[in-house]
């Protein structure tokens, strides 16, 4: 076999003096062997380990290293926690319930309903029904439900009668749902309302996969100075979204959202895409040609303490902050605020964002 020779510069010491010279260096060829005192260090080293693992001793980890195996562990335990740990971590977590309904405070990497994948909310209703001592007949249901990803408020019904009255509360826009979410980059303007419809497009390529993606009715004329309509795609989505940004720093911000119709990744799309601002974790949005890690500037790299090629751990901080579901003659209003988890609250604090209710004063 012909080798491929490159030829590299070394630098070798000889009798006090530094001398330069050229040699060639097969690239196929393998590195040399270890000397005698790097063989016994890594000796040693192996040694030293395997007595760590017999006693039982767990191996020293830097901060980083620790921190990312507690988001590997936690997202592991959630994904396979036993239904009646599930149903009573659940209960205990609950943050509103009255004869109708039920909103719980629903954890990360849940799955609301059965994906085929760990365990689900729906599967354990039935043990969480037990827990409340709810009658017989009263079946919890789930409504306006979370994407497996998402944190925060998530409304049941206890009865038919209140799904009905949630589906047509939904469909008038009666609702109100309020989101938090952590983005790379600062949106421009800070306050206003997305206007795009969304379509589910299919991405091919090595990593053949399908992403909710922007449909606008609008383009930008010839000019630069004024815009045209443009024919709707006829399986595009309406899709409306009110934003605003509440902090901004180091160029992440924390911004509140609001969505006015209820599509697929509307939220995520509609940062990522629309804005140029993809929430921080969000892999799937962050490069639309590809599914990879998201890739992070330094200094916001710095700011989480995390390596480059440890962001695929990173957790996606989108969490549903806030539902007011209006009152009526015989019940007054319902607004129910959810706690953030704690994922979301450190990376708060490692990138100096304040919560609105901590700025000071005017």
């Amino acid at each position: 076999d012909v080798a491929l020779l490159l030829r590299t510069p070394t630098v070798e010491i000889r009798d006090g003096w530094i001398e330069k010279e050229e040699q060639f260096r097969p690239t196929c060829v393998k590195s040399a062997p270890l000397r005698a005192i790097d063989l016994a260090k890594k000796i040693r080293q192996e040694k030293r380990e395997e007595e760590r693992t017999t006693k039982g001793i767990k191996p020293t980890a830097t901060p980083l290293q620790k921190r990312v195996s507690e988001l590997k562990q936690f997202t592991q335990q959630l994904q396979n926690v036993h239904p009646n740990v599930l149903a009573k971590h659940l209960h205990k977590t609950m943050l509103f319930q009255n004869r109708d309904v039920i909103v719980l405070n629903k954890p990360y990497g849940v799955s609301v309903k059965d994906h085929g994948g760990g365990t689900c909310i729906t599967a354990v209703l039935p043990i969480l029904a037990k827990m409340m001592d709810l009658k017989v007949d009263s079946e919890l249901q789930p409504c306006l439900g979370l994407e497996k990803e998402v944190t925060g408020t998530l409304l049941l019904a206890r009865n038919q009668e209140a799904v009905d009255n949630i589906v047509y509360l939904h469909r008038h826009n009666q609702i109100q749902r309020k989101y938090w979410a952590i983005t790379v980059g600062v949106p421009v303007p800070s306050e206003g309302v997305i206007d795009i419809p969304l379509i589910e497009r299919e991405i091919a390529g090595t990593q053949h996969h399908f992403k909710m993606g922007l449909s606008p009715m609008f383009r930008l004329n010839e000019t630069g100075e004024g815009v045209s309509r443009i024919r709707a795609h006829r399986q595009a989505e309406s899709a409306v979204t009110k934003y605003r940004v509440l902090d901004s720093r180091a160029g992440c911000s924390l911004v509140e959202l609001e969505p006015l119709t209820g599509l697929k990744h509307q939220i995520r799309v509609h940062l990522a895409c629309a804005l140029g601002c993809p929430i921080l974790g969000d892999h799937k949005y962050s490069s639309w040609t590809k599914l990879a890690p998201q890739k992070l500037p330094e200094n916001v790299l710095g700011k989480l303490g995390l390596e480059k090629s440890k962001t695929r751990n990173l957790t996606l901080h989108l969490h549903a902050r806030q539902m007011v579901l209006p009152g009526t003659t015989s019940q007054p209003e319902i607004r129910v605020s959810c706690p953030m988890p704690k994922y979301f609250t450190k990376a708060l604090q490692r990138l100096n964002l304040i919560f609105p209710d901590e700025k000071e004063p005017n």
